[in-house]
Parts: structure tokens; sequence; C-alpha cells
């Protein structure tokens, strides 16, 4: 079966160890020079709707990665092995002008 870089933004996340959703698919990592895929991202959840921000990002290793189904990626998920810096929410980005912190 083949499956292309944007069809694995339609899937959702579900951990083998726990079987709790961890999210959709929003991005994937490449290298570049090697042509290989070093994992795959799934953004933090919102945080009062998104004004607060997001939670950290979840970032998944490739070897991690057990089974691209038709609807789902089946992961080896433990709590949090990698992260990504935060997204700010609307207030911080609102007031941070206001402050005069640039």
């Amino acid at each position: 079966m083949h499956c292309r870089i944007s069809d694995l933004r339609c899937k959702e996340v579900v951990s083998i160890k726990t079987g709790t959703k961890i999210g959709m698919v929003c991005d994937v990592a490449v290298d570049t020079c090697n042509a290989t895929i070093l994992s795959i991202i799934v953004y933090g959840k919102c945080r009062l709707f998104g004004l607060l921000g997001r939670e950290d990002d979840i970032v998944i290793p490739w070897c991690d990665i057990n089974i691209i189904g038709r609807d789902a990626i089946l992961v080896n998920y433990n709590e949090r092995p990698c992260r990504r810096k935060k997204r700010k929410g609307f207030f911080h980005n609102a007031f941070k002008g206001l402050m005069g912190n640039d």
C-alpha cells in the first residue's frame, strides 16, 4: 500500500499501549538529505478554544509507528516522548503589543 504525506494529515493517531486517541497528524518532520521521514507531529490540544494557546506539540519518532491504517495510525506512545515549543494564544499576542514587549 502506498501513502502520500498529505494522506497522513487526515489520520487519527492512537496509542496502542493505552488505547487513547492522541490527535490528528498535523505535520511531518523530513530529513531532506536522506529523503526519510523522521517523525510525525500532533499539535497540542487547544486551551480555552485556542485563546490561551495550545499545550505542547507531540513529536512521535517514525520508529515508534506500528501500523498506518486506512483511518488511523497506531503508535507506541509513552507519556510525551518529545515536545515542541508551545504556541502562544490570542491574549498573549494581543497584550504583547500593549505592554511593549517585543
